[in-house]
């Protein structure tokens, strides 16, 4: 299996406004900070962790939206750090997102069928209007909107939350891309519709290939959507691997913290809760040492002092924080 996005030493830096006359240190808000990791064709990645973790930011700069301060993103071979103008739009062909508000991505004055139909316009796919009705009624009903012909003129406030966040995915559809990247594509939708389009994205996996990262702050969701998991803190990457051995054996101690608070129907299968104390570091002023140390259970002296590599999770079950598996 090739990879379809190699991502490596990626950093990307936020400059804060001077504060004051005699404040002359420039100072950065530390977004993504040397995050590596690649992502197969036909896989499903679910990035994971807190608010202001970095997780959209990174979502954003996969997509070209944001300029990576430094590091290499290769999608398909080609490094779209360097790219500008027509060459970053034709990437953007084969790279679409999924926003997390259905209510605030669609133009309430447009019908469905102009709002699915505005990417093919943008990028001058199509040679005509029967060409392009076409992809736009394949679009829609691949993103479970049957018959299209009974959405393309509504407007996005006639529909349910459900079906705009449909739309939203039929508009990602209609360019045929390769790579689909969901940013907290249920969080805004009643529960009982979160199943529904959990299960449409993989069914567009297996229908068309589609390599999907998916960004959630909900660990309870990613185990039956995600191939792989990678667990994010504060601009860093803490632990990556295969869905199942993450959740079953979470080896940094913030994944186990995730964890121990997702609900789960057998009592008999709780964790013991761990309650991180303290609020999240300063981004702008980074704690020396292992970022985590200072809301960490298990934090020893030394970790104060040494900031541990990332360690894939492989099948041996290898620590990822290497500080810990010495001690």
């Amino acid at each position: 299996m090739s990879s379809i996005v190699e991502v490596t030493h990626l950093r990307k830096l936020f400059p804060v406004k001077k504060g004051g006359l005699f404040d002359r240190q420039e100072k950065f808000v530390h977004a993504i900070d040397d995050v590596s990791f690649t992502v197969e064709r036909g896989e499903v990645l679910a990035v994971v962790g807190e608010s202001g973790c970095g997780k959209s930011t990174l979502a954003l700069t996969l997509m070209g939206l944001e300029r990576p301060t430094s590091g290499v993103i290769q999608i398909n071979g080609q490094n779209i750090a360097t790219l500008k103008g027509k060459e970053i739009q034709v990437v953007r062909r084969h790279v679409q997102m999924i926003f997390q508000d259905p209510y605030e991505s669609l133009n309430p004055i447009m019908t469905i069928a102009d709002i699915v139909a505005e990417p093919l316009k943008v990028h001058g796919l199509v040679k005509n209007k029967q060409e392009r009705q076409e992809r736009v009624i394949r679009a829609l009903e691949d993103a479970g909107l049957k018959p299209a012909l009974n959405f393309m003129h509504r407007l996005p406030q006639e529909l349910s939350g459900g079906q705009r966040q449909r739309v939203v995915i039929a508009g990602a559809l209609v360019l045929e891309p390769e790579l689909l990247i969901a940013d907290e594509p249920v969080s805004m939708l009643d529960v009982s519709i979160r199943a529904e389009i959990l299960n449409l994205l993989l069914e567009l996996r297996q229908m068309r290939g589609i390599s999907i990262v998916m960004i959630t702050h909900d660990l309870g969701t990613v185990g039956y959507v995600a191939d792989r998991i990678a667990v994010m803190y504060l601009g860093r990457l803490v632990e990556i691997g295969p869905a199942l051995q993450v959740l079953q054996q979470p080896h940094h101690p913030y994944t186990r913290a995730l964890l121990s608070v997702v609900p789960v129907p057998n009592p008999r299968q709780r964790r013991e809760r761990v309650i991180l104390q303290g609020e999240t570091p300063n981004p702008i002023n980074l704690p020396p040492g292992c970022r985590f140390h200072p809301r960490c259970p298990v934090a020893q002296p030394r970790c104060q002092e040494t900031d541990p590599m990332l360690q894939p999770v492989a099948a041996a079950h290898e620590a990822a924080c290497l500080l810990l598996s010495s001690g």
